[in-house]
């Protein structure tokens, strides 16, 4: 518990500092920042595993609960835009891929996995069966996630984006019998995909269990404030604590192209995603939001915070991430035969 309280510490401060201040997502990305500079200091702060799947977990309930029966059938509608929006991320992936290789000298099969848009520990473990480089993986797309999160929703708040769409979550108060039934069940679905393997199985399991019951018309609690706070401190905290002095000492050139092409790679993103916005009839910052190349966790919240059709944003990201971790390795074999990739 030492590393998880002291962690909290600096956490905790950080995110009602950045809440008064009226910072956008403020209980994630005041810790983040806040444990990260705290890190570079020295303070060896770390957050346990387990804390990031409490907090996982806690977002995927939440997102769950909006989908209605009527937002089912609307993102039925949205599926050609999904699949397109698929596609994009893995050419957007391919892309960066070609920029790690050319510019900052890393193998193959570590650009490959490092430039693909899907989850870090997925990714990693991925690459590392193809002879990638754990390490190098991991610190991209930990500094991609990190970059995004914090950017987009001060762009958004600088741009007063926000409160364009009308979703809202199936419960509107809370229910503690409820609320323990649900944290039991949600608990099993996250065990439960964990055990088969699933990637980021404390978000999509609560969140596939939420969805049915939801979906079904059952309606057993909403997720207290103070849990859905928490479990955005958890992330936040969690991702700032990522980042040691030897993580920047390691590889600054690479580190240098991945901020460079995180940056290129959002501008693109808003370019694509406002073009299936005007085309697909979406609001247009709903549409960036779920095409940007972050995290479902951090965009899903930021969807959540500034009222910006979270389904839809979930819906594209989940998508995403799911091809992507299904579908990577095939892709890189197939590579490999046709130009010799591998």
């Amino acid at each position: 518990m030492l590393p998880l309280l002291k962690s909290l510490v600096i956490a905790l401060p950080a995110g009602v500092l950045t809440d008064l201040a009226g910072g956008p997502l403020p209980w994630v990305i005041g810790p983040l920042l806040a444990c990260a500079f705290a890190n570079l200091l020295g303070l060896g702060l770390h957050m346990p595993r387990a804390a990031r799947n409490a907090g996982q977990w806690a977002i995927g309930v939440v997102m769950g609960l909006y989908f209605t029966p009527p937002v089912l059938a609307q993102l039925v509608a949205l599926a050609p835009w999904i699949g397109l929006g698929i596609g994009y991320a893995f050419m957007l992936g391919l892309a960066f891929a070609w920029v790690l290789r050319r510019y900052a000298g890393v193998s193959r099969p570590t650009a490959f996995f490092a430039g693909a848009i899907g989850g870090a520990s997925e990714m990693a473990s991925q690459g590392e069966r193809h002879g990638g480089r754990v390490e190098a993986i991991a610190a991209v797309h930990a500094l991609r996630i990190v970059i995004v999160v914090v950017s987009v929703p001060f762009a958004y708040q600088w741009l007063d984006l926000h409160g364009s769409d009308p979703y809202e979550t199936a419960g509107r108060w809370v229910s503690y019998p409820g609320l323990a039934a649900l944290v039991a069940v949600t608990s099993v679905g996250a065990v439960v995909l964990r055990r088969l393997g699933a990637p980021s199985a404390w978000v999509l399991g609560p969140l596939a269990v939420t969805l049915a019951l939801t979906a079904s018309g059952q309606q057993w609690s909403e997720l207290p404030r103070w849990m859905l706070i928490g479990g955005q401190v958890l992330i936040g905290a969690s991702l700032g604590t990522r980042f040691t002095p030897d993580f920047f000492s390691q590889a600054p050139r690479l580190l240098g192209v991945v901020a460079a092409a995180t940056v290129v790679g959002m501008v693109v993103s808003a370019g694509f995603g406002s073009a299936v916005a005007w085309f697909a009839g979406i609001p247009f910052a709903t549409m960036v939001l779920a095409t940007s190349p972050g995290g479902i966790a951090e965009m899903t919240l930021t969807a959540k915070n500034l009222r910006l059709g979270v389904p839809v944003v979930t819906a594209f990201h989940v998508t995403r991430m799911v091809a992507t971790v299904v579908g990577i390795g095939t892709l890189y074999r197939l590579l490999g035969r046709w130009r010799g990739w591998t």
